[in-house]
């Protein structure tokens, strides 16, 4: 073989190479092929080659008959997946987030932008694991249709709505044709939170804290002066404007405080006795997570394995939303604390909320593990328990068996 021959020859590994990728073409075809027979078919494919192969075999007439009259049946039903289903399909959901109990509404409009009418199609709408599904009469050319639905939310979580599909069959369900026509949309359901108002939790002073409005005689950021009174510290007189004004006058200086406020929910499924408690649970870090934004906090929330968005109100409900029981490996309350305190060390105020499984001993150790000089709250959810307030060690320990009665059992703990 000559040196231009040589250099003209394909490497072995370049055939290889496309010949893989041919057969994974054909395969794909085929597939896409195969995709549109439902099980009910297979079985009518297999019986009329049975039928055949015994009519053949025995002399049956009537076995040979039956096997044309499936493969005849077959034939015809497949003639309902020939046409276009070239819709412009638009999900449009009104509100892609909502409390648990109310309904999220949408609209699902299909239009035919095509020169030729479309036959009637069924097209569905997968929500989380169920769907519903919708007729579609034949379209005219330019013409569309929509269908309006109602989505009803019985529990929390992130709900994937979609994508919509566009399916051709034929009466038997024998044969099915699907197009997916619609990107899936996300649809948060939030728990549900309760107001409160009221001194905000746990500020405390502090070098680096932000300012508040309360006024103080003693401090570290400077706010204006004022005449002296009685009671006034002498060495916060202001000798030059005492001078100047002929009046003794005085620093009045502006509290700050840190602000800093921690919520450690506990997702471990041994620290409740039913999901109805961890419901409860979440529900509560969401009202005091959404007040302690609302008092412009910094707050930081922490669950077994990992740390969930909080920066806003609508980022710390969505990833609420999607709280999950976390593995058994991850620990309870006590290894929550102990994560809170090596990665949040500088917390002014730590929130553990918990279910009504973990016991006394358990509070006691976790809050013993939060970070030094922060100030402790643990929350109990214990459903259809009376509230109730009580001490452990340095923490308050809150006790609530609805949401509602978090408010009032909170403004027990600040009196």
């Amino acid at each position: 073989m000559t040196t231009e021959a040589l250099g003209q020859a394909v490497p072995v590994g370049d055939r290889r190479d496309r010949w893989a990728e041919l057969a994974a073409r054909v395969w794909g075809r085929v597939r896409r092929v195969l995709d549109v027979v439902r099980p009910a078919a297979w079985v009518l494919i297999a019986g009329a080659i049975v039928l055949w192969i015994a009519g053949a075999s025995l002399g049956w007439w009537e076995l040979t008959v039956a096997a044309v009259v499936l493969a005849v049946l077959l034939a015809l039903c497949a003639l309902f997946l020939i046409g276009r289903t070239a819709y412009d399909v638009t999900l449009d959901l009104t509100r892609t987030r909502v409390v648990v109990g109310e309904r999220a509404v949408g609209a699902l409009t299909l239009s035919n932008s095509g020169g030729r009418a479309i036959l009637p199609s069924r097209v569905v709408l997968p929500v989380g694991a169920g769907r519903g599904e919708f007729q579609v009469s034949r379209l005219a050319p330019g013409a569309s249709a929509e269908e309006l639905f109602a989505i009803p939310t019985v529990r929390r979580a992130v709900v994937a709505v979609g994508p919509v599909s566009v399916v051709r069959g034929d009466p038997l369900g024998l044969f099915e044709r699907v197009h997916r026509r619609e990107e899936p949309v996300d649809l948060f359901v939030h728990p549900r939170t309760v107001l409160f108002e009221g001194q905000s939790l746990g500020f405390l002073r502090d070098l680096e804290g932000l300012p508040a409005t309360d006024l103080s005689r003693d401090d570290v950021s400077f706010h204006a002066l004022r005449e002296y009174q009685p009671g006034d510290d002498l060495r916060h007189v202001h000798w030059k404007s005492t001078a100047r004004t002929g009046s003794v006058m005085v620093r009045q200086y502006e509290e700050t405080r840190r602000s800093h406020f921690v919520i450690g929910l506990s997702t471990h499924a041994g620290d409740y006795r039913d999901d109805e408690e961890f419901e409860l649970a979440v529900s509560a870090a969401g009202s005091l997570g959404l007040r302690a934004l609302r008092d412009s906090q910094r707050v930081e929330v922490r669950v077994q394995e990992r740390s969930l968005p909080s920066g806003t109100g609508k980022q710390f409900l969505d990833s609420l939303s999607a709280v999950v029981h976390s593995r058994p490996r991850a620990g309870g309350i006590v290894e929550l604390a102990g994560v809170v305190a090596a990665t949040l060390p500088l917390a002014s105020v730590v929130v553990l909320v918990c279910g009504s499984s973990v016991d006394a001993n358990s509070l006691r150790a976790a809050c013993a593990r939060l970070p030094f000089g922060a100030r402790a709250l643990a929350v109990v959810a214990h459903s259809g328990a009376a509230p109730s307030l009580r001490r452990i060690a340095d923490a308050d320990v809150v006790t609530v068996g609805s949401l509602e009665q978090l408010p009032a059992a909170l403004r027990k703990v600040l009196a």
